[in-house]
């Protein structure tokens, strides 16, 4: 937890810095905002069901750039574009495991004494899109703004990693793993502290993934802050 509060400190001073740049900068009546953004997020397994149950503290990192497009005189409504990157963690008690063939199993493990560490985390290629609510002038660059939209991602490097009883066990590039991710986002908040939702619409697992003929179909819900610049 003092990480996460370490992280947030850094985030919010960086962005807070740029902000106060921008300040000085001259008047400009075709002003775009808000076109470089970072978050962090609490990372959340969606319809997992009864049987899957996390633990610890997931999160996501997410930086990236956003074309702002204002499409009204007053430049207070816009669509923004971009592009970004996403590394996510999510601990959780499904133990990933592979058989003589090559194939990934899974099964829950039932007992959180034998192991310390049980995970898996995803790298993304992320394409934002946005329809942009703000209350912004050309003069003043602490608004409040609302911004919807959808985020397709594509899935660079997979990863799962268990520590207990049965030793160090690693996987990388599971093809188990959905490459392409897409779901609803919801940016809202004041100058630079924005609360931040994803939701995503597919399942993180393809439907091969399975125990006891039951298809592990949870996805990505991801709850933070978002922090926009320039």
């Amino acid at each position: 937890m003092r990480h996460l509060f370490f992280v947030l400190f850094c985030l919010s001073s960086i962005m807070h810095g740029i902000a106060q740049e921008e300040t000085s900068k001259e008047v400009d009546s075709l002003y775009k905002e808000d076109q470089l953004y970072a978050g962090i997020t609490y990372n959340l397994l969606g319809k997992r069901g009864d049987n899957i149950d996390q633990s610890g503290f997931s999160l996501g990192f997410h930086l990236g750039f956003i074309k702002d497009m204002p499409i009204n005189k007053n430049r207070n409504l816009a669509i923004g574009i971009g592009l970004g990157y996403s590394a996510n963690s999510y601990n959780q008690d499904l133990f990933i495991n592979q058989n003589d063939t090559g194939d990934f199993l899974y099964t829950i493990l039932e007992d959180s004494e034998t192991y310390s560490k049980n995970k898996f985390s995803t790298h993304l290629i992320e394409i934002p899109l946005e329809f942009r609510w703000r209350t912004s002038t050309p003069s003043e660059y602490n608004f409040w703004r609302i911004y919807a939209g959808i985020k397709l991602g594509y899935t660079l490097i997979n990863t799962s990693k268990y520590e207990g009883d049965l030793g160090r066990i690693k996987f990388t590039s599971n093809n188990d793993f959905n490459r392409f991710q897409y779901g609803l986002t919801l940016s809202a908040g004041y100058n630079t502290w924005n609360v931040h939702v994803y939701y995503g619409l597919n399942p993180i697992l393809k439907e091969d993934a399975e125990i006891d003929g039951q298809h592990l179909d949870f996805n990505a819900v991801k709850i933070g802050l978002m922090f926009y610049v320039l």
